[in-house]
């Protein structure tokens, strides 16, 4: 390996830590000269470079403009892409936007508050190790980078994906395939101070141990921490020297002033009249500014806005703080209203409506042959998808314009969650051999859209039939802290949302939890206080599924009239190639003929779907025929006589399978000719009476005859 020359005469600085059994590495100044910072991570054979940019003035925008994306390499795997067209990365694939999103969630509340600056972190898979995931060291190299811009950040932050081994130990950097079978796969990102970001899929884990591995995690990521920290004083960082885009203190005390005694108890009321009384409340606020400002006022609205909108949220934090009364009137752990009904769209094969206060959510679901599933092919794997759960929701669910397009990252976050919520619980392909495609319209939003889509989605499955082995629901915990006191909320609302301390979803079944994700607005959380959300919103996630049971206790046991009928047979895998025939033909002919699809799996399950049982019952028994083995003892009856010899007849069996009767087993009476007994294309009932060392079949006429007449 040579040396690296530096245009800018730096010499190459590295660190290194040993982390959950392996060497984690941090380098700087090899590659990326015009970067605002760059850094290669190396974890085992996984390399990961973390580039990060910094604009140099602010920008005109009302929110912080940070994106953080990672990509993915097929180089990385040592893999080119499957795709017959396309070989080259283009748009990023869902497990990346994903992954994006998981990198994304523990840094964005780490910077001031007024921060305008332009900042990009881009974490690029070079090399993966196949032994685990590339994730979380993706996680170390952008925020190393991101701390070594000398920009605010408040970080740094490391994250662990944990498992649970089979002698209940908790451990990091599983392979996949060992966290598909795990009963819990948990993200956990923290800094220093505490848990940041929590995202999970589990097979009905426990709160115990979902504490247990949050904790776990929390002391685990330290190393790599530290690592960060240890860097940037070598390295000798300089801060960037910024300015803040600020509320307008005197404008906020004016607006403070203003609202003084028009908000608390009259604005207390159920949605959405909360939401009438605000709009009216803003709309006198509008006129009174307009009114003493005259036309100075457009110029400034933005800035009273925004102190207005700061108003309400400290009006919710005060009634909830001082008084324990939320912003619609509920108490802490209340619910708000639920109402839910299935089976509302005649031709889907399975739909469902669940509302909850404001947020509505529609739910189809469509059944398919299993040949329908989605092939994914990223660097980390090829597989087929089966299940699918999709979520669109449109601008005017928030009462937007807004023009349509593709769904984002939101969205597909939204969906992915909802999905990873019954994964858990879906029957096996043996059991329902189907493809799945679950799709959330969002009807209506105000809080929690992707724990009405997981309800929703749960009640149009069952509504199709799909044999769950047991129903999910799912609830948003809110958090308001005050000093070291917090305050937890049941089924949060956009309110409570917006002015409050976490976000933090769990879903799951009457054992245990099937997934979880929460984002933090404060700079770290003890996993104490999360200990309380999850058994808040254990019984949270109760009464709402004693009410989805109450609308749909079941799934049901007949399939939609418009669902296709599926069933599956298993046969030799040794056999396939005769099913399948030479060039196809065998099996495009049984598909011609009975009109009926079939995928034949590698390990010998064949799947046959119609809407017409008849079809797939004429598919099954042909398919059955050529692999069928021939059986000792067995009365074949009906069988086609392939040929006439001299010392007796050739008759298929089955197909590909003759055997001879010889001329002395035709009949109980001396026959002279095998020819004046049978002829080529007739068709006679045999017993099957041994099989030679040599698989020669021997078959008797006389003998089926003296059974058949017993």
């Amino acid at each position: 390996m040579g040396s690296t020359i530096n245009p800018y005469g730096k010499d190459i600085i590295k660190v290194e830590t040993e982390w959950c059994g392996r060497t984690l590495s941090l380098e700087v100044n090899r590659v990326g000269f015009r970067t605002s910072a760059s850094v290669i991570v190396r974890y085992g054979d996984t390399v990961v470079l973390g580039t990060a940019m910094v604009g140099k003035t602010p920008v005109s925008m009302d929110y912080f403009p940070l994106s953080i994306d990672y990509e993915e390499k097929f180089y990385a795997a040592g893999k080119i892409s499957g795709s017959r067209f396309i070989k080259r990365e283009g748009r990023p694939s869902d497990d990346a936007i994903l992954i994006g999103r998981l990198i994304d969630r523990p840094i964005r509340p780490l910077w001031p508050k007024g921060y305008r600056y332009e900042v990009q972190g881009v974490a690029s898979v070079l090399s993966m190790d196949p032994a685990f995931r590339p994730d979380m060291v993706a996680m170390v190299a952008t925020s190393a980078a991101l701390m070594l811009t000398g920009a605010p950040y408040e970080g740094p932050v490391a994250g662990l994906r944990v498992g649970i081994t089979e002698t209940g130990e908790y451990k990091a950097f599983m392979s996949a395939e060992e966290l598909d079978k795990n009963v819990l796969d948990l993200v956990v990102a923290g800094n220093a101070n505490g848990v940041m970001m929590v995202e999970a899929g589990a097979n009905e884990a426990t709160e115990e141990q979902v504490v247990g591995a949050l904790e776990w995690a929390q002391a685990a990521i330290q190393p790599a921490i530290k690592l960060q920290q240890q860097l940037v004083e070598k390295v000798g960082v300089t801060p960037q020297e910024y300015e803040l885009v600020l509320p307008n203190a005197d404008i906020q005390t004016e607006v403070d002033a203003w609202v003084d005694g028009k908000l608390g108890a009259p604005l207390r009321k159920a949605y959405p009249e909360r939401n009438e009384l605000v709009n009216a409340m803003r709309d006198e606020f509008d006129a009174a500014m307009a009114e003493k400002l005259g036309d100075d006022y457009p110029d400034v609205k933005n800035d009273y806005h925004e102190a207005f909108t700061m108003a309400l949220h400290k009006d919710v934090r005060k009634g909830i703080i001082a008084d324990g009364v939320r912003p619609d009137g509920r108490k802490l752990d209340e619910i708000r209203p639920l109402s839910s009904e299935v089976g509302l769209l005649p031709r889907a094969h399975g739909s469902s409506l669940f509302t909850r206060g404001m947020t509505q959510g529609l739910n189809i679901v469509t059944l398919a042959p299993l040949s329908y599933a989605q092939l994914v092919d990223t660097m980390e794997k090829n597989v087929e998808r089966r299940y699918m759960h999709h979520y669109n929701a449109p601008g005017y669910t928030v009462g937007e314009v807004r023009r349509l397009g593709s769904p984002g990252r939101r969205e597909i976050g939204h969906g992915y969650l909802a999905e990873r919520a019954i994964t858990a619980v879906l029957p096996t392909e043996a059991e329902f051999p189907y493809t799945i495609r679950s799709v959330t319209e969002i009807m209506s939003q105000n809080g929690s859209t992707s724990m009405a889509a997981t309800c929703s989605s749960v009640l149009a499955l069952m509504d199709a039939g799909v044999p769950l082995k047991a129903p999910v629901s799912g609830i948003a915990m809110g958090l308001m802290i005050d000093g070291d006191k917090p305050y937890v909320l049941s089924d949060i609302a956009d309110a409570e949302d917006f002015a409050g301390d976490m976000d933090f979803k769990v879903t799951g079944t009457s054992k245990g939890i099937t997934a979880l994700q929460m984002d933090m607005k404060v700079h770290g959380l003890p996993v104490s206080v999360l200990k309380v959300a999850l058994d808040q919103g254990k019984e949270g996630r109760a009464y709402i599924l004693e009410h989805m049971l109450s609308t749909i206790a079941e799934p049901r046991t007949e399939l939609s009239p418009y669902a296709p009928r599926v069933e599956s047979i298993t046969i030799n895998p040794d056999k396939i190639r005769e099913v399948i025939g030479k060039g196809g033909e065998t099996i495009q002919k049984i598909v011609a003929e009975t009109g009926a699809e079939i995928d034949i799996k590698d390990d010998g399950t064949v799947m046959i779907a119609s809407p017409d049982g008849k079809s797939i019952e004429a598919a099954k028994q042909w398919i059955q025929s050529i692999v069928e083995e021939p059986e000792v003892g067995r009365i074949y009856e009906d069988r086609l006589v392939v040929s006439v010899m001299d010392f007796g007849a050739f008759v298929q069996i089955l197909p590909g399978k003759d055997g001879l009767v010889h001329v002395s087993e035709m009949s109980e009476e001396r026959v002279e000719k095998p020819s004046d007994i049978v002829k080529e294309g007739d068709k006679v009932t045999v017993k099957l009476v041994a099989i030679d060392d040599r698989g020669r079949l021997q078959l008797s006429m006389k003998a089926a005859q003296r059974e058949l007449n017993k």
